[in-house]
């Protein structure tokens, strides 16, 4: 269940960065932050269920089935930040940075965290 206290906490972070992004650069900066964390919060949360499915398995999840899980998870965030810099033409790229940068060290933060 630590996975998902993880997946909630960048949830929270990228939410954080959207309203300041928002009161900084406006609707276009929200905006642009929620989907630089999205591209990271919807993979991790997706690795997270599936290794929690392998998890429950005999014999438990494997290396390989959690590398394959990783190689998944980064080739998903590149295509959805790909597919966000394509769809949304009025990007605000320091949001969407901001946003991305964000969601990837909240796991740090949980890392550093006592109470996590």
């Amino acid at each position: 269940m630590l996975m998902f206290r993880a997946v909630l906490l960048q949830v929270a972070v990228t939410l954080a960065v959207a309203i300041a992004a928002g009161l900084l650069a406006g609707k276009h900066g929200a905006i642009s932050a929620l989907l630089g964390g999205a591209a990271v919060v919807l993979p991790n949360a997706l690795f997270a269920l599936r290794l929690f499915a392998e998890s429950r398995k005999p014999g438990g999840a494997s290396p390989a089935a959690f590398f394959v899980g990783e190689f998944m998870k980064v080739a998903a965030t590149v295509a959805l930040l790909a597919m966000a810099a394509s769809l949304y033409r009025e990007m605000h790229w320091l949001a969407l940075i901001a946003g991305l940068a964000a969601a990837l060290k909240a796991n740090l933060l949980a890392l550093l965290s006592k109470k996590f």
